[in-house]
C-alpha cells in the first residue's frame, strides 16, 4: 500500500469522513445558488486569495501573509457592501428546499411565441413597452419601486399592462417562467454618451438594466413602432416576431433539446459536487497531515481507569508524561492540549507493585498528529486491597521541654483510631501518630487538641471517625538530688 494511503487510513475517524462532506455539501449549495451570478465570481476571487494565502502562511513569508489577510478582509467587508442588494434578494427569491437540497434540472418554460406576438401587437399599435427576462443573476436589487403582479402571460395580459390608460402602463414588466411578476418597474439607466438621438427613456433603462445583469429587455418605441432588443449593454432591433422568438428560446434556454439539457445539468452538479469534495479534502489533508510539519512537548496528566473499586493507588512514581508530538504546522499552532490524554487500563493490575509500559494505545491524540517520543516510557504504581484497621494513637512530641520541667502523664482521647487504606500498608502500621506537638512552651498542666498524621495521601479515617485528638497532660517541676 503506498505511504500516503497508509498515512490517511492512520489519521482519518468516521468523524472526518462526516466533516468531508458536510462541508463539501456546503460548498457545492453555495455554488449552485450563486452560480450564474456577479457574486460567484467574486466569492471565487476570495476563495482562490484566502488558497495563495494559505500557500505563502506555509512559505513563511509574512509580510506577504499579513497583507493578503488584510486584502481578504476588505474585500469580504466590501462584498457585503457593494452586494448587499442582490445577497438579500437572492435569498429571499430561494425557499429552503432551493437553499438546501434542490438542484433544477427542468428549465422554466417561456411562452415565447405569446410574447413574440403581443410585442408585436403592440409596435403595430404604437404602443409602447419595456418586457425584462431576467437571465441566471437576480434583477431585484436593480429595479426600483415596482408592484407585485403575479398573473400568467397571455396577449390579453400584456396588452392591458402597457395599455396608455393603465397606471402601470410607464414601467418595465418581469416576466420570469410563464409568470409576469412585476409590473411598473424603475430600470436604472445608461450613463453611456454614445448612444443615438433616437434612443427615448425606455432603450437607456434598457440598456442600463443589462450592463448590471444577464437579463434580456425588449423594447417598443412608440414613435416608430420598432421592436429592439436589448442585453449585455447591447442593443439590436428585431425584424419579425420570427427572429424574435429565436432569441427568446436562446435566452431562455428553449433552443437545445429538454432531455439533453436535463443530462448536461445533471453532469454539472455531479461535477461540481466532486470538485467540491476535492477542494475540501485538499484543505482538510493540508491540516492534517500538512505540508510542513513541526515538533511540539506537551506536559500530560496520567489518567487511571478501569480501577477495580476494591484496589486503590497506593503511590505512582510519576502523575504525569511528557510527549513530543509532530503535525502540520497548522495543527501544532492550534493545538489544544486538552485534546491529547494518558490512560492506562487498570483492569489487569493486582496488589502490590506494577510496572506500566507507555504505548501508543495509552494515548489518545487529536486528528493529524503523530506520537515522536514519551518521558518517562514506563512508570511503577503500587497497588493494593483496601482494608480497616484499629491503631492505637501516639503523640509526635517535638522540640525540648523548658528547664526544670517534666511530662508526669499523658492521656489521650480517643486513645485509638480506625483507619482504612492499602491493606500491605496496614499490615505494617503498629500505631499512628498525631502532627507534630511542641513541647517548648509547656510550663504547667492543661489540654490541646490536635490532627492525626494520616501518611501516606492514601491512608484515611473509617467513617465516622473524626481527625481530632484531645491530649491531657500533666506536668511538674524537675527534682534536684543533692548528694550529703
Amino acid at each position: 500500500m503506498p505511504l500516503f494511503l497508509e498515512k490517511l487510513l492512520a489519521i482519518i475517524r468516521w468523524q472526518d469522513v462526516l466533516d468531508i462532506l458536510l462541508n463539501s455539501y456546503i460548498l457545492f449549495r453555495l455554488y449552485i445558488i450563486l452560480r450564474g451570478t456577479r457574486l460567484f465570481l467574486v466569492v471565487v476571487f476570495i476563495f482562490v486569495l484566502l488558497i495563495v494565502q494559505q500557500i505563502v502562511s506555509i512559505s513563511s513569508m509574512i509580510l506577504t501573509h499579513t497583507v493578503l489577510q488584510g486584502i481578504a478582509a476588505l474585500t469580504a467587508i466590501g462584498v457585503l457592501i457593494v452586494f448587499r442588494y442582490e445577497i438579500r434578494s437572492l435569498f429571499q427569491a430561494k425557499g429552503i428546499k432551493d437553499i438546501l437540497w434542490h438542484v433544477s434540472t427542468k428549465p422554466i418554460v417561456t411562452p415565447v411565441e405569446i410574447i413574440a406576438g403581443s410585442v408585436y401587437q403592440l409596435a403595430r399599435k404604437r404602443i409602447g413597452a419595456l418586457i425584462v427576462l431576467p437571465g441566471r443573476q437576480p434583477v431585484d436589487a436593480a429595479i426600483q419601486n415596482s408592484v407585485s403582479w403575479n398573473g400568467e402571460v397571455s396577449r390579453e395580459m400584456i396588452e392591458s399592462i402597457f395599455w396608455p390608460d393603465n397606471p402601470v402602463h410607464d414601467g418595465a414588466a418581469v416576466i420570469q417562467g410563464n409568470q409576469i411578476n412585476r409590473v411598473a418597474a424603475i430600470l436604472p439607466l445608461t450613463e453611456r454618451s454614445d448612444l443615438p438621438m433616437r434612443f427615448g427613456t425606455r432603450h437607456r433603462a434598457a440598456i442600463g438594466l443589462t450592463e448590471r445583469s444577464d437579463a434580456l429587455v425588449l423594447v417598443v418605441s412608440e414613435e416608430r413602432g420598432e421592436v429592439s432588443l436589448a442585453h449585455m449593454g447591447q442593443v439590436e432591433t428585431v425584424k419579425d416576431a420570427a427572429q424574435l422568438e429565436k432569441r427568446l428560446r436562446q435566452h431562455t434556454g428553449m433552443a437545445s433539446d429538454s432531455s439533453r439539457r436535463a443530462v448536461n445539468d445533471r453532469r454539472s452538479a455531479a461535477i461540481a459536487f466532486g470538485l467540491s469534495l476535492l477542494v475540501v479534502s485538499s484543505v482538510w489533508y493540508s491540516y492534517s497531515l500538512g505540508f510542513v510539519r513541526s515538533l511540539t512537548t506537551v506536559e500530560v496528566p496520567i489518567e487511571f481507569v478501569k480501577r477495580d473499586a476494591r484496589l486503590e493507588i497506593i503511590e505512582s512514581s510519576s502523575t504525569s508524561v511528557r510527549i513530543q508530538l509532530s503535525g502540520s504546522l497548522q495543527l501544532i499552532n492550534r493545538l489544544d492540549p486538552n485534546q491529547i490524554k494518558v490512560r492506562f487500563d487498570l483492569s489487569k493490575a493486582v496488589a502490590g507493585r506494577n510496572s506500566l509500559t507507555i504505548t501508543e494505545d495509552d494515548i489518545i491524540l487529536p486528528p493529524g498528529a503523530s506520537l515522536k517520543k514519551v518521558e518517562p516510557s514506563s512508570i511503577d504504581i503500587m497497588v493494593d486491597t483496601i482494608g480497616q484497621k484499629r491503631l492505637p494513637v501516639q503523640v509526635d512530641w517535638t522540640g525540648t521541654l523548658p528547664p526544670g520541667i517534666l511530662v508526669r502523664s499523658v492521656r489521650l482521647d480517643p486513645e485509638t483510631v480506625e483507619v482504612t487504606g492499602g491493606q500491605l500498608l496496614l499490615n505494617e502500621m503498629d500505631t499512628i501518630y498525631t502532627a507534630k506537638v511542641p513541647v517548648d512552651g509547656l510550663q504547667e498542666s492543661g489540654k490541646l487538641r490536635t490532627a492525626l498524621a494520616l501518611v501516606p495521601a492514601s491512608l484515611r479515617l473509617a467513617p465516622g471517625q473524626e481527625n481530632s485528638i484531645l491530649i491531657t497532660y500533666t506536668v511538674r517541676p524537675r527534682q534536684l538530688f543533692i548528694s550529703p
